[in-house]
């Protein structure tokens, strides 16, 4: 009887944790690792990556002006989409979605540090302002 109801607290906090919606306060401390080379915003302009403004539900290689990697490319023509499982597979390992894509940053191992980036990036309209 024990292990049943540790096994069901298990699976509980384990279905929790999965499902956490994202906490766009937290996604703003997180996205400090990103601001190097993207930038979010009213202002956001293009630097080493392109702003990400927008960015959930957008085409691939949709920001005007930036150069884009051959492979990212490929993709776009591909017809893939921004949307929150693939910014989620993206965050985690960048190089497993566009593998000789340019973004050197190694991925947000921890789901809810994905997740709370993603609520984050959610509030921006494609022109910066919040939603």
């Amino acid at each position: 009887m024990r292990t049943i109801m540790a096994a069901a607290i298990t699976g509980l906090l384990l279905a929790a944790g999965a499902a956490h919606a994202g906490d766009p306060q937290q996604g703003a401390k997180v996205f400090n690792k990103c601001k190097a080379c993207h930038m979010v915003g009213e202002n956001a302009k293009n630097r080493v990556g392109p702003p990400v403004n927008g960015v959930v539900g957008r085409a691939f290689g949709a920001v005007e002006g930036f150069r884009y990697s051959p492979s990212l490319m490929e993709l776009a023509d591909a017809g893939r989409i921004w949307d929150e499982e693939t910014l989620d597979a993206y965050l985690q390992n960048p190089k497993k979605i566009v593998p000789k894509g340019r973004m050197a940053f190694p991925g947000l191992k921890k789901a809810e540090d994905r997740a709370d980036v993603i609520a984050y990036l959610k509030q921006f309209n494609a022109d910066g302002s919040l939603k």
